[in-house]
């Protein structure tokens, strides 16, 4: 694996431990905020709040299994080999931009270069599986041509 690839792994790995440990942060947050709220003479309010923390909780804990789910895709691309087609785990070189087949995380920098990790499900991502070098795409109004395939 090449040592760009590499580093772009380390880097798709922290943002999503990082989004792990905010959405954990938060769920705790909802759960304190929930059990500190002591009932008071106004029911209705008391109600309320507990209910939106509840939903709160429930969208947390939502997020946080896309979160893992996200990680556990992102261990599988961990040592993907350099293949003359692209594939869940490839880096895509082309004329207008580099891509990460990996995660949806955005814009990452190596070495002053950018790359954009993005999700193999992702519509970008969907129109790259399975190219090779040479091949063009288009998507949002730009063609892609791929240079190079790690």
């Amino acid at each position: 694996m090449s040592l760009i690839k590499s580093q772009l792994y380390q880097l798709c790995l922290t943002f999503i431990q990082n989004r792990i440990e905010n959405i954990e942060y938060s769920l705790l947050q909802a759960r304190q905020a929930s059990n500190d709220d002591t009932k008071s003479s106004a029911g209705d309010k008391y109600e309320t709040t507990r209910e939106m923390m509840q939903q709160e909780m429930d969208r947390n804990s939502k997020l946080l299994y896309e979160a893992g789910q996200q990680k556990i895709a992102l261990q599988q691309v961990e040592n993907v080999e350099e293949a003359k087609i692209v594939k869940n785990g490839s880096l895509v070189l082309t004329n207008e931009g580099n891509f990460y087949i990996s995660i949806s995380a955005g814009e990452l920098n190596v070495e002053g270069k950018k790359y954009f990790a993005v999700s193999q499900a992702s519509p970008i991502g969907k129109l790259f599986i399975g190219k090779k070098i040479k091949d063009e795409l288009g998507f949002n109004g730009k063609k892609y041509l791929i240079d190079k395939i790690l």
